[in-house]
């Protein structure tokens, strides 16, 4: 009969060594983790700046990474909407210089669109994704979400495309210029509603999530706001 001291020598043991292998899986792994979260953050920038793919030609790693380096440009802006160099921004320092990233599509030369991170809270959790802006400045090219713990059936339909879609040439500016974002509604918009233009039809049971992408999105807005009005007047960036 095996003693109590032994059993309790016996499975110390074998936590350390699961442990051990354990450790090693992770920190072989966590490499391949990390570029498959950048490989799905370029995924998603591309599909929010209009490439597509199809079912019969979904895209590969290598594709992905092909498309993004040969059409998307990505730079910084100071909050002047003033395009600053990675260079410059001290990451250390106190006073670290406030910088917001943008990612341009150049297809053969000509600008086709921006696009800019977006997150905020919903009802259970953060949600992030991409906003792609078309080169006027001010209407919506496409979005994505793609990372959330929103409710599925609910708060979590924000990543389909039904919901997407509706973002897509719909106006973040009015009239006189001034930025009204784009707002979730609760139901269905009217095509007699003289604001349709900046308004989407909400998601059925998830009034909070739609709130809550409606606060962060004008907030996320707002900070770019000084280099889309640049661009909506004909400066280069």
């Amino acid at each position: 009969m095996r003693s109590n001291s032994y059993t309790l020598i016996f499975t110390s043991c074998i936590t350390i060594v699961l442990s051990f292998f354990l450790s090693i899986a992770s920190g072989l792994l966590k490499e391949k983790q990390i570029a498959n979260v950048e490989l799905d953050r370029k995924k998603n920038i591309l599909i929010a700046l209009g490439f597509e793919q199809s079912a019969k030609n979904m895209w590969k790693p290598k594709d992905i990474q092909t498309l993004f380096s040969d059409f998307v440009q990505e730079f910084n802006i100071d909050e002047n909407g003033n395009r600053i160099e990675t260079a410059s921004i001290d990451h250390e320092s106190s006073e670290a210089l406030t910088y917001f990233q943008i990612y341009k599509k150049v297809v053969k030369d000509k600008i086709e669109g921006f696009a800019i991170p977006i997150s905020g809270k919903g009802l259970w959790s953060t949600l992030y994704g991409y906003l792609a802006v078309e080169p006027d400045g001010k209407t919506v090219k496409g979005i994505t979400f793609y990372k959330h713990k929103e409710t599925a059936g609910l708060g979590g339909e924000v990543e389909k495309p039904w919901f997407q879609n509706n973002f897509v040439g719909k106006q973040f500016i009015d009239d006189e210029g001034n930025l009204i974002s784009i707002q979730v509604i609760k139901g269905k918009v009217s095509d007699d509603d003289p604001q349709s233009y900046h308004k989407v039809d909400g998601i059925s049971g998830a009034t909070i999530t739609g709130r809550g992408l409606n606060q962060f999105l004008k907030e996320d807005l707002k900070k770019y706001e000084p280099f889309f009005k640049k661009i909506r007047n004909g400066l280069e960036i």
